[in-house]
């Protein structure tokens, strides 16, 4: 494994660790609108401090909170906290996201990690996806559900025409709250569906991590499946619900 990838594991244990410990009630506050908009928790912020000291020496950091750090001719893109509403309601789905651009532009390395469960999404230039856990030097490929019976919508609550337009052909979803971790679990669903805005903190290391799969990817959405006629199947019914 890389020396990027095994100090991104490195920095995801070090707060894994400080999480187990329990959730410091300083966390739970609010502090001011981060680079990508949101407003930024403690929490995010101490996620951060610690991607930084591990990460800055790989390149410049571009990161959801604080935005640009430090220099390098590779930029690194981290979400600290992927889901921190989830967190901070102590909603067992969050996690990490980090990609690294290299110099020409071209993405060299992904992680996702699941700092609920363990579970590490990880993908360099010169090798496949690979699932793993932390603490654990193993990796494997994905785990894969082929018969899965639900898919992911984020920004579901935003889209009301389209939730009833997939009711309708029962293609049932969840909408946990977390793009990057539901795109790294896009191989164990039936889809990952996406509609609104992008910031590309969500979407770099999480698309990476979907080689292989079925992508479509356009202004104002993502569809994610294993089954490239489920995908297509979604994509018309967004067509046909922006004409209602």
């Amino acid at each position: 494994m890389n020396p990027f990838l095994k100090a991104c594991i490195k920095a995801n244990e070090e707060i894994a660790s400080a999480l187990k410990e329990g959730f410091d009630t300083s966390w739970f506050e609010k502090t001011i609108a981060g680079a990508g908009g949101d407003i930024s928790s403690k929490l995010d912020l101490f996620a951060e401090e610690i991607f930084v000291r591990y990460l800055a020496p790989f390149g410049q950091i571009e990161s959801e909170e604080s935005g640009i750090i430090g220099e390098g001719a590779d930029k690194i893109i981290i979400d600290p906290i992927d889901g921190s509403a989830n967190a901070l309601s102590l909603f067992p789905f969050y996690g990490t996201s980090i990609a690294k651009i290299n110099a020409e532009g071209v993405l060299d390395a992904a992680m996702v990690c699941n700092l609920a469960t363990g579970d590490i999404f990880l993908k360099s230039d010169s090798s496949d996806v690979q699932q793993g856990k932390l603490f654990s030097p193993t990796f494997h490929a994905p785990h894969t559900a082929p018969y899965a019976e639900v898919g992911l919508f984020e920004k579901a609550y935003a889209n009301p025409k389209l939730v009833a337009a997939l009711e309708r052909e029962k293609l049932k979803f969840r909408t946990p709250g977390a793009i990057a971790l539901s795109l790294a679990y896009a191989r164990s669903v039936n889809y990952v569906l996406f509609m609104g805005k992008f910031r590309i903190y969500d979407f770099v290391a999480g698309l990476a991590l979907c080689e292989g799969l079925e992508v479509i990817v356009e202004a104002d959405y993502v569809i994610v499946s294993k089954d490239k006629n489920i995908a297509h199947k979604i994509e018309v019914l967004i067509q046909k619900t922006k004409s209602l």
